[in-house]
């Protein structure tokens, strides 16, 4: 099935109306061939044909002017007895086996049949060298011809697609002597291109086509003198390149549509399963750290993560979905997680309220209609354990019906003392294929999580982070929180013709955290002794979201539309009955579990929020001309919270238009120039002086850039410079001191450049730089100038790897980064400063058939650093060396 704009999904088929006419040519072929079989076919006057004769069932002229007959040659005089056969008897005889197409929609269905699928590529060592196995879902592949470019054998099969488990590209390195790379792919217009490149010369095949199957026998070409002094390795192939697991072209679930990123006047960063599965990422933390301008924020006492991007604190969504704080108190799961895909700058067009600084968008994996079996186990430093399985497959013979089961258990200790966490974690998925334009997948998934809330360190009254070991727990490892959260999720995408579709989703989500939760609540009069507090947490949330986009592409005379409609409504709720009970301190230097709370005095609170938002949105992507592209839209919000506190009601509302619109430009194919204005607003609580509710905070974001494919298909690059202003603030109001006004302004501006691919066959990339310049321009209690929290003036990514492709060592792999981070604000005053740090991480792993070994090594050098901050009494350390060790097999 192929559907556009949904998650996970395959290419169209190409080209409808070529392909119908292809068929008309091939139905008026077999008819003379069919006639040429005949001994002897003498062809009679005989009255006009009508269309409906002809088996192709095409429209044909009726009133054919009769025949002359004709001579028959000496040579088939032999036959001359022979009945004389008919068009209607060749029509009637082809009827039996394969009935005329009467309908466009009939036609559509053969073209689609007479297809194949290959669903599998096996390369296999011979002593003559090696064979290259196709296999196909069913039917038969036409055997292809071949033709030589560079040092590569080059074939295309027509008719046919490549669906495999993994993706739409086979690559194996160095598979025999004398090969260098064995790649197949697909191409547009329905072909698949094998490509089989020497070491020294073109390779030698052999084609058999048999029943499903197709085998290609290579030999290693011979080199002559001329080819000795050619370089030994040639991957370019008719004009397409080997794609590489490090660069991914699209982002539809963030940008709702298959639109390249190169098309798109915004920066954009696709961080793929193969970085996260090099780099053994378990934590978020460790996944958008290698996208420029993303860093991480806070935990939230070591439960929720938080990021900003360009100087502004991140929404995270998935599957395009926001990914509401109301049930997101724990860290995310990665286990279902396919890919992570960063948009950054002001977003508000699709994806709502929000500060202007983008959004992190998490894309789970689908269901592949070809059996996959993987288990993986990784263990390491401070007892950490972690098994993983993912399985998938058809349910059906003709695969209509497939799942996807992803679970992970992980038992882990940490280098703060104490602090142990274990979580649970299943996810199964049922993609059905209703008909080859209508597919509904349902997807359900369990987290529980327990673990004690961990604040960190403390900032003293002399703005430096406490001289205490990074390893000192300020908590009770005891008092331990246990969270769980449900997600039910279904996807709708109908096609309902080549040129309009509709995608519908729908989230219920539900989260409940219960337990102690004891933390320093405070400052410290003598930098020793901090006051501590002991909640008893019961805290229940849900959250019911429904989203439709539809999807048009049209002409206006020479100018082509991709056109996206959308609305959105959302509902949250969250009530919480908790008791906090104070009295207690904890010496810092000296710390003890053995609190002893003062229970005649508590503090019982409840709190109940309910939000409502709808959004509707509309967006076209404007190719004005081939090299030339606008982008224009707008969303019109809607918002309105209720909250409770302990009978005291306040009420938020906000209404706001967020429009947007950019411009693309590509001077030369590999190169786009873009350049876009984009707004984005967040609701405000309170009312002034005057009791006049407080206006949304808007972003308004400028920002140019330059896209490159360096390398087609395998290495690409983002040159992005931004401007974006954060307005409608509050801040004092110096006549009513008891008030707030809205004239603060804060501003973040910089250059990023990102670079991600391979260099060489085996060689990949992914690296970063971001300068941000991100501080206050206006306020009456906040000094102007004072640097935004969090947020670093330089940071810094760079992790390459590479895998050796040929001989005894070939799938032996070696990577490393390094992750620079410089010095942060810890809050709006400035009253303290992080210091900025460097991160080395290096991996060794070997890969071959179907097992793969890796080993980690994260933060090589054990240097000390902090994070994150939260305020002055939540200093997030970094983990010091830590070594990881994962084995994983597929079957």
């Amino acid at each position: 099935m192929n559907l556009q704009n949904g998650v996970g999904q395959r290419p169209l088929a190409g080209a409808r109306c070529l392909g119908l006419m292809v068929a008309l040519a091939g139905s008026w072929a077999g008819a003379l061939a069919l006639s040429a079989e005949a001994q002897e076919i003498e062809v009679l006057e005989s009255p006009g044909i009508m269309a409906e004769d002809v088996s192709s069932g095409a429209a044909i002229a009726a009133d054919a002017p009769t025949a002359p007959t004709e001579t028959v040659s000496e040579s088939e005089s032999a036959a001359v007895d022979s009945p004389v056969i008919s068009v209607e008897d060749i029509s009637r005889a082809e009827s039996t086996t394969n009935p005329p197409a009467t309908t466009v929609e009939e036609w559509q269905a053969q073209i689609a049949q007479s297809r194949v699928t290959i669903t599998n590529v096996r390369v296999e060592e011979t002593e003559a060298g090696l064979q290259v196995v196709l296999e196909t879902a069913g039917g038969d592949l036409t055997a292809p011809a071949t033709q030589a470019v560079g040092e590569a054998l080059i074939a295309e099969i027509p008719n046919a697609v490549l669906e495999l488990p993994d993706g739409e590209v086979f690559e194996q390195f160095g598979p025999a002597e004398g090969i260098a790379l064995v790649s197949v792919m697909n191409l547009p217009g329905d072909r698949v291109q094998i490509s089989i490149t020497g070491t020294e010369a073109v390779p030698q095949a052999q084609i058999n086509a048999d029943a499903s199957t197709l085998v290609l026998s290579v030999m290693p070409g011979v080199a002559t003198a001329t080819d000795a002094d050619d370089e030994a390795i040639q991957v370019v192939v008719t004009g397409e390149e080997a794609g590489s697991d490090y660069f991914v072209p699209n982002a539809p679930s963030t940008l709702r549509t298959d639109v390249d990123i190169r098309d798109t006047p915004s920066s954009i960063q696709v961080i793929p399963q193969q970085v996260i599965r090099d780099q053994a990422a378990t934590n978020v933390r460790d996944i958008v750290r290698n996208a420029s301008g993303v860093n991480y924020a806070n935990s939230q006492s070591g439960r929720d993560e938080e990021f900003t991007i360009r100087g502004f604190n991140a929404e995270t969504f998935r599957n395009g979905f926001r990914d509401d704080f109301f049930a997101r108190l724990t860290e995310t799961e990665l286990a279902n997680i396919d890919r992570v895909e960063v948009l950054k700058g002001p977003a508000a067009l699709l994806f709502g309220r929000a500060e202007p600084a983008g959004i992190i968008n998490f894309v789970t994996k689908q269901p592949l209609r070809e059996p996959f079996y993987e288990l993986a186990f990784t263990m390491g430093s401070f007892d950490f354990t972690r098994p993983t399985l993912d399985f998938s497959g058809p349910l059906t013979a003709d695969g209509s019906l497939a799942y996807r089961l992803n679970a992970a258990y992980e038992s882990a200790g940490s280098f703060r003392d104490g602090v142990n966490t274990e979580r649970f974690f299943i996810a199964p998925t049922l993609s059905w294929e209703i008909s080859d334009d209508t597919e509904l997948t349902l997807e359900f998934s369990y987290l529980n999580d327990t673990r004690p809330r961990d604040d960190g360190l403390v900032v003293l009254s002399d703005d430096e982070v406490a001289d205490i070991s990074f390893d000192t727990f300020l908590g009770d490892p005891s008092a331990r929180t246990d969270f769980e959260e449900t997600r039910t999720e279904l996807y709708l995408d109908h096609r309902f013709n080549d040129n309009l579709s509709l995608r519908s989703l729908l989230r219920y989500t539900t989260g409940s955290e219960v337990g102690p939760i004891i933390g320093i609540s405070g400052s410290s009069e003598d930098d020793r002794n901090f006051p501590v507090d002991r909640l008893e947490d019961n805290l229940s949330a849900k959250s019911f979201i429904i989203q439709n986009d539809l999807i048009a592409e049209f002409n206006t005379g020479a100018v082509e539309h991709e056109l996206l409609f959308g609305f959105e409504y959302a509902y949250q709720f969250r009530e919480t009955d908790f008791r906090r009970i104070s009295g207690e301190t904890v010496d810092i230097f000296n710390p003890t579990t053995d609190f002893t709370f003062d229970e005649s005095s508590p503090f019982d609170i409840i709190f109940e929020q309910e939000r409502n938002s709808f959004g509707i949105y509309l967006r076209d992507q404007i190719a004005i001309l081939d090299n030339l592209q606008l982008v224009i839209g707008g969303r019109f919000d809607t918002f309105n919270e209720e909250s409770e506190f302990n009978g005291g009601i306040s009420e938020i509302n906000a209404d706001a238009f967020s429009p947007r619109i950019g411009i693309v430009y590509r001077p030369v194919e590999p190169v786009s120039l873009y350049a876009s204005h984009t707004r984005s607003f967040t609701p405000n609580g309170g009312s002034d002086a005057d009791g006049e509710p407080f206006d949304p905070e808007r972003g308004t974001g400028f920002e140019v850039g330059v896209k490159a494919e360096i390398i087609p298909n395998r290495l690409f690059s983002t040159l992005a410079l931004y401007n974006t202003t954060l307005t409608n603030v509050t801040t004092s109001d110096p006549d009513n001191p008891e008030f707030s006004i809205q004239t603060g302004e804060q501003r973040s501006r910089g250059i990023e450049v990102d670079i991600q691919g391979q260099i060489l066959p085996g060689w990949n990339i992914f690296a970063g730089y971001a300068y941000t310049d991100a501080e206050v321009t206006e306020d009456n209690d906040i000094s102007v100038g004072n640097r935004l929290v969090n947020v670093p003036e330089h940071n810094l990514n760079l992790w390459t790897r590479y895998t050796i492709q040929e001989g005894d060592l070939a799938g032996l792999g070696f990577g490393a980064g390094v992750f620079y981070v410089s010095e942060r604000a810890g809050d709006l005053d400035n009253s303290f400063f992080i210091d900025g740090y460097t991160r080395v991480d290096a991996v060794i792993s070997y890969e071959r058939d179907d097992y793969r070994f890796g080993l980690n090594f994260q933060n090589l050098f054990d240097a000390e650093f902090i994070e994150g901050t939260n305020g002055r009494t939540q200093i997030i350390p970094g983990a010091p060396f830590t070594v990881l060790g994962t084995i994983s097999v597929q079957f």
